[in-house]
């Protein structure tokens, strides 16, 4: 960022030094910025990501109006450099691996103060400043990501891949979507970052294993091809980042994916166990609905979650995070898959099975945990309920067609964005629920929210719901009564949501509050309105 240098400039000769540097360390002996918006953009925004240490500039192309993403980090003048380099030879030779209990910045910030200690003439020139500058370095290179650390502080990005050394990064997002970095690697950096992020995964990678999917520190998703073999322009990798505070039914509300009336649907419909299932393309956001969804489960329901990789973040005590494990050797012994953990999962009583994704013989024992009275929730690739249902019956999921009314609901998500012919300076682009379908017996659907793009609206149609028909009859309770109650709650979930109450944990504070005494919560709500 302009005026974010510290570094002290020297006016002394650097010949022999100076001819062995490399061009970012020369920018940080001379005291210049490590980066610059580069001739043709404009700067756009910029936001802190590790203040003082680490900014992002977003600049835009001033001919073809694409968008560049900048990190900017306080560069290192020589002396820090050289006292950098001492320093990580010295750690990487006296830090101890963190304990069982501890990550490793926790390990890294409870040891590197007694290792400085012990080597205070490395640092004994160096400015206060700059020993902070150098610990943060150590810590990116050491404890976090390398040159892509930063990007795992933006709460704005989604996702991180490399399709190739020389090849600049991409990330996804939440405001400029698909956008170039400044970053690229070359072929010997990539590999060895790859090999260290594997292995920070606890996995291994090599050309006879180039394929791996493992889940890095913080619950970020890593999927990696590795070498040549597999893909010509060399290594690549994707990392899909986990929120630490996940999306809520508020989020969603206040975002316009979803109205407060079909939200206050899908909450009945947790509370009564039926079964839910959200489709979509990759990228969609169907892990992020079925998180949303299944925090409007009643607190004290015993949930068992079946993921690949860990995603679900739920506030519920009384639930069970199951995760696949794939074998081991050539011939994969002691693989355990999501059908292994569904069949068990069963076994345990749950009063909701949720299933990160399901594609093959799981859907089965997923559908037959719902047969014996299971509340079931999932996710499945497809693009409408028509293919969603088209899939389930076919290979490899052979699901039969009489037992598919056991889905009692499918709710299609998709990321949606304004035409690139319509009039203005951006377009639009966002996440909805575009269609939601309760499955009848038989195999016919009945819409009981459809998305209108032309406005921008929901139509919808609840009084002719054929779940809540056959809730009414099962509680004894008549439609106008659901219908009326449904109203009550999305009145609590627009309270809520003008009172910005979005977090998981006061959204689930909430909502059990309600369960236990629903008059004397919608009495606050009324009172306020």
């Amino acid at each position: 960022m302009t005026g974010m240098v510290f570094g002290r400039k020297k006016k002394e000769a650097r010949d022999e030094k100076e001819e062995a540097l490399s061009k970012e360390e020369l920018l940080g002996a001379l005291g210049i910025y490590r980066w610059r918006i580069p001739e043709g953009y404009q700067e756009v925004e910029s936001y802190p990501l590790m203040a003082p240490f680490s900014y992002a500039i977003i600049a835009q192309n001033e001919e073809s109006s694409e968008f560049l993403y900048i990190i900017d980090e306080l560069p290192m003048d020589m002396e820090e450099r050289e006292a950098f380099a001492t320093l990580r030879g010295i750690l990487e030779e006296e830090l101890e691996a963190p304990r069982v209990d501890q990550s490793l910045k926790e390990a890294f910030h409870e040891q590197v103060p007694l290792i400085l200690e012990g080597h205070g003439n490395v640092v004994r020139d160096i400015s206060p400043v700059g020993v902070k500058k150098i610990i943060y370095y150590l810590e990116r290179d050491i404890a976090g990501y390398d040159k892509i650390d930063p990007l795992m502080f933006d709460p704005n990005i989604e996702d991180i891949s490399c399709t190739g050394f020389g090849k600049p990064l991409y990330l996804w997002h939440r405001m400029y979507e698909n956008i170039r970095t400044s970053i690229a690697f070359d072929e010997e950096m990539l590999n060895d970052f790859v090999i260290k992020m594997v292995h920070k995964a606890g996995k291994h990678v090599s050309l006879a294993f180039p394929i791996v999917d493992a889940t890095l520190p913080g619950k970020h998703r890593l999927a990696v091809t590795y070498g040549r073999e597999v893909t010509p322009s060399g290594t690549s990798f994707t990392i899909r980042k986990f929120r630490v505070d996940p999306l809520t039914i508020i989020d969603l509300i206040k975002m316009e994916t979803i109205s407060e009336i079909m939200a206050s649907y899908l909450w009945m419909l947790m509370e009564n166990k039926y079964s839910v299932m959200i489709v979509g393309a990759t990228g969609a956001g169907k892990t992020t609905a079925l998180n949303a969804i299944a925090c409007l489960t009643h607190p004290a329901y015993k949930i068992i979650t079946v993921e690949e990789v860990a995603e679900i973040n739920l506030p519920h005590e009384n639930w069970v995070s199951t995760i696949a494990r794939p074998g081991f050797g050539m011939e994969r012994s002691g693989e355990i898959s999501l059908f292994d953990l569904i069949r068990s999962a069963v076994r345990h009583r749950p009063d909701l099975v949720l299933v990160g994704e399901i594609r093959g013989e799981e859907a089965y024992v997923l559908f037959q945990s719902l047969a014996t009275g299971h509340g079931g929730l999932c996710t499945m690739h497809a693009d409408s309920v028509e293919i969603a249902m088209k899939r389930l019956t076919q290979p490899p999921m052979n699901i039969p067609s009489p037992i598919l009314a056991l889905m009692n609901c499918i709710v299609v998500v998709k990321h949606v964005r304004s035409p690139i012919f319509l009039e203005g300076e951006r377009r639009i682009s966002s996440r909805k629920f575009v269609h939601a379908a309760e499955i009848k017996p038989g195999g016919s659907i009945h819409d009981v929210s459809q998305w209108i793009p032309a406005s921008d609206t929901f139509s919808e149609d609840f009084e002719g719901s054929h779940i809540l028909e056959s809730l009414s009859l099962g509680l004894d309770l008549s439609m106008d009564f659901l219908l009326q109650e449904l109203e009550r709650r999305s009145h609590v979930l627009l309270w809520m949501a003008e009172r910005n109450i979005r977090d998981y944990r006061s959204v689930n504070n909430v909502l059990s509050r309600y369960y236990n005494d629903p008059e004397s919560v919608y009495e606050k709500v009324l009172k306020s309105v």
